[in-house]
């Protein structure tokens, strides 16, 4: 399927890496630029493949939860003369901030994980208007699960979903689509780095992806990609304010399955 994206500018948050990497790789591909941001540098062998499928590769050295920065990466990349016709809010940490860590601790998670998300939306909506692009953002299935010692993210993550329908309702007449992805189980280097943290790594995977209906397996990164490439193509013209969740049925189907 042609996407039409060709040529086309698409700004990714944390798109250096995970399942923001992957994002970029299949913009890439499909003949978009991605134009990433992100806080550390692209590791060499992921940018020189990347620029190996789009030689227009942009990137900028920006920590997202810095508004001013966000705003002067947006207009470094406008100033190319490509305009921009997408925006992925990708970037993001599981902090694990819980009921224990108090209400100062909470607040600057919520901060750290939410407040980026609207500043890119608000520095980017003249030239998504402009280009009548489309918004996808990445959120997660704890938004709808929950998780337990993580009050912070959680929270942030459900806000994520409340301001894709509310961006879509206040978009409408400017033809820019909102659409959320909602990862769960996703092998990521941050999610290895989660179950290195238990004695047995590959015994906690079993155990998990047991609990997978379909296929018994982690998602892969790319599966998710592929779902929030597609949302911003013009292949999904008319679909807005959903909640995506390319999980193979983890959130939703009847735990009896597994």
């Amino acid at each position: 399927m042609n996407l039409g994206l060709e040529g086309k500018v698409v700004i990714v948050t944390g798109g250096g890496a995970g399942i923001g990497g992957a994002i970029s790789t299949v913009l890439a591909e499909e003949g978009a630029i991605p134009a990433i941001i992100g806080r550390s540098p692209l590791q060499p062998a992921f940018e020189a493949s990347l620029r190996a499928l789009q030689p227009d590769l942009i990137f900028i050295q920006a920590d997202v939860t810095d508004d001013a920065a966000c705003e002067a990466a947006i207009a470094q990349i406008a100033a190319q003369g490509r305009g921009v016709h997408g925006l992925v809010n990708n970037a993001g940490t599981n902090d694990g901030v819980g009921l224990d860590k108090g209400t100062q601790a909470f607040a600057a998670s919520v901060q750290a994980n939410l407040a980026h998300y609207y500043g890119m939306v608000h520095h980017c909506l003249p030239h998504l208007r402009e280009s009548r692009g489309a918004i996808v953002n990445i959120s997660s299935k704890t938004a709808l699960t929950g998780q337990g010692g993580t009050s912070g993210y959680v929270a942030a993550k459900a806000a994520q979903l409340g301001l894709t329908r509310e961006w879509a309702a206040a978009l409408l007449a400017d033809g820019i689509r909102v659409n959320a992805v909602l990862p769960a189980e996703v092998m990521t280097p941050l999610y290895q780095t989660w179950l290195d943290t238990f004695d047995d790594p590959e015994a906690r995977l079993e155990t998990i992806t047991a609990k997978i209906p379909l296929g018994h397996r982690m998602t892969d990164a790319r599966e998710i990609a592929d779902m929030v490439v597609f949302l911003l193509s013009a292949r999904s013209s008319h679909t807005t304010g959903q909640w995506i969740v390319p999980d193979g049925g983890y959130t939703h189907l009847d735990r009896a399955l597994t």
